[in-house]
């Protein structure tokens, strides 16, 4: 198979939460373990740190990554969703993994991924853990994909675990209050491994701290340290990942790193590992400014940035997924914003007319567009030099505008 037939194959065939919702999820690793005893348990031959949690855990990853790259590390990198390229997912020192490696994993393996109906997600932690390997990474960040407990990558046996906060996202797979979703996120804490949380939120402190307890786990609040850093990640919302990142980083034992490079991982994170999407201008002239926060909790933080900018006029490109709680996160978003509706160009994409009929109830005003790249043309189109565009909603509308 070529590189094109290779992903056609694994996206048309096997279920993928991102694409379709629930039926991609599965309810236990059984899967998964049968599939890494097959590999003969890659992720048992190199070093790992875990982060989980609602928001943040992807710009923490690259943080760390970045952080462990200026160390002189080989440091693997795995992430998901992608944004461009299936390739994005799986990087080493910020090289994505060569096509031709995809398509070796999948022609070696495709026979019994068919026979044991192994889902898009599994196959893609299987081919990161063999990868990781093989190239003999010093050590690997790996990013949950979905809740903790059940997710695919939670098999390793990790350094440090992460969980960089709690919000009400996946409610349907994870729970509807924070204190379910805490304890399915809690799920990737082991035993006697250290682990970091991102944000001491009240509600969840107790389930962090029985867990940690249960298995004699050293339990760190991230939020509660002073450590004052800066870095190339755009966004007032940067500080929680960033005091995360070096408390996580000095909960691990058996590396060096040093101060110099904290501070100079931190302030290349871009550079070092290639990360889009977190506050990313695109443009100037108008200002064009795209974000993948797409929850409640997440989204708070950037209408809170988005405030701060100067602008003549504000425009809102707007997109979002048919599971998406749209009382939680509509309400969020200024009124006096001129609104283009638009939908995310995947099956469970909402549609741009439903979009702008739920967000005419809260005084959201504009018209939609069957695309999302027809919204930002018209954007364009009327938006002057002063004016301020914003493009968000989904991970899916991000990734068509990049």
């Amino acid at each position: 198979m070529t590189y094109q037939q290779t992903l056609d194959w694994m996206f048309a065939q096997l279920p993928m939460y991102q694409k379709q919702g629930g039926s991609a999820y599965k309810k236990d690793l059984t899967n998964t373990i049968l599939l890494a005893n097959h590999l003969k348990n890659p992720q048992k031959n190199f070093k790992a740190i875990h982060v989980g949690g609602t928001n943040g855990k992807g710009s923490t990853s690259h943080m760390l990554s970045s952080i462990l790259q200026e160390e002189g590390y080989k440091v693997g990198l795995y992430t998901s969703p992608h944004l461009k390229n299936f390739t994005e997912r799986i990087k080493i020192n910020g090289i994505e993994i060569p096509e031709s490696a995809v398509v070796e994993f999948i022609t070696k393996n495709k026979s019994f991924f068919e026979y044991n109906q192994l889902s898009f997600f599994e196959m893609t932690v299987g081919l990161a853990f063999e990868y990781f390997f093989k190239e003999q990474v010093d050590i690997a960040i790996i990013e949950v994909g979905l809740g903790g407990r059940l997710d695919s990558t939670n098999i390793i046996n990790p350094e440090v675990s992460v969980i960089t906060n709690i919000g009400l996202d996946h409610t349907q797979f994870l729970g509807n209050t924070l204190e379910k979703i805490a304890q399915e996120k809690a799920g990737i804490i082991k035993p006697e491994i250290p682990v970091v949380i991102g944000e001491r939120q009240d509600e969840v402190v107790h389930v962090f701290e029985k867990k940690a307890k249960l298995v004699n786990s050293p339990i760190l609040f991230a939020s509660d340290t002073s450590e004052r850093y800066n870095t190339d990640l755009l966004g007032d919302y940067q500080k929680n990942n960033v005091k995360t990142a070096i408390s996580t980083i000095k909960q691990l034992s058996g590396f060096k790193v040093s101060e110099r490079a904290i501070k100079k991982g931190l302030l290349n994170v871009v550079k070092n590992t290639n990360l889009k999407g977190r506050w990313q201008i695109i443009k100037n002239s108008p200002k064009v400014i795209c974000d993948t926060a797409h929850n409640k909790e997440g989204l708070v933080y950037v209408i809170q940035q988005l405030k701060k900018e100067e602008f003549n006029k504000l425009h809102i490109v707007l997109g979002v997924v048919s599971d998406k709680k749209l009382d939680d996160i509509l309400p969020l978003f200024p009124k006096e914003a001129s609104y283009y509706f638009c939908k995310p160009d995947i099956p469970r994409g909402l549609s741009a007319e439903d979009l702008q009929t739920a967000a005419h109830k809260f005084a959201l005003i504009g018209d939609f567009y069957e695309s999302v790249e027809l919204a930002l043309k018209k954007v364009l189109a009327v938006a002057n030099e002063e004016d301020v565009v914003f493009v968000g909603g989904s991970t899916f509308v991000v990734a068509e505008i990049i």
